[in-house]
């Protein structure tokens, strides 16, 4: 379960801990380089609380420098997190996303918004203003709020089994409930 996404991670977080800066500059343009041929584009300078699950990879990925990404954040392709840098805009700045939160394919948060730990955003929404923690952004409806905080974990069959990531890692799901709705849902 490692791929192009894992070594680019990975190299990101060289180019963000390298203080020499000639070869820093080095180090970020080979990341750059490497990043257009996964065809995304995750800042070196994006602030993030863990890695991301990209279930999908890089592939259309899109988080700008000012951006600032909670732990255990699912973010599916063609997903956008980018700042706003147009002076005379209400929403001048970069979004910040809580922990635990689940980014649906081709979503666009952009500005200065706060998605709230444990959110929702579906896929096609474009966020336009703060989504409250455990709230739902869905394309065409206003900001919910979920009743319960839900489960944004992502899961993944491999083997017969499923697994879930938490921290940047892999982990056999054995909560009997999950594993049944799972199982059901996936016959």
């Amino acid at each position: 379960m490692f791929g192009y996404s894992d070594i680019l991670w990975e190299f990101r977080l060289v180019c963000r801990h390298t203080r020499w800066a000639p070869l820093r500059a080095v180090l970020v343009w080979i990341y750059d380089a490497l990043q257009f041929l996964g065809g995304g584009w995750i800042s070196h300078e994006a602030e993030f609380g863990g890695k991301p699950c990209l279930p999908h990879g890089i592939r259309g990925v899109f988080v700008s420098r000012h951006a600032r990404v909670g732990k255990n954040c699912v973010i599916f392709q063609q997903v956008t997190i980018g700042s706003n840098v147009l002076p005379d805009s209400s929403g001048l700045g970069a979004p910040v996303v809580g922990d635990e939160c689940y980014i649906g394919a081709g979503a666009k948060i952009v500005g200065r918004v706060t998605v709230g730990a444990r959110s929702r955003v579906g896929a096609n929404a474009v966020v336009r203003e703060s989504v409250p923690e455990n709230g739902i952004a869905i394309a065409g409806a206003p900001v919910g709020v979920a009743r319960e905080p839900p489960d944004n974990r992502f899961f993944t069959r491999r083997k017969g089994r499923w697994f879930f990531y938490r921290d940047g890692q892999w982990l056999d799901e054995r909560d009997p409930a999950i594993l049944e709705k799972l199982n059901g849902a996936f016959r």
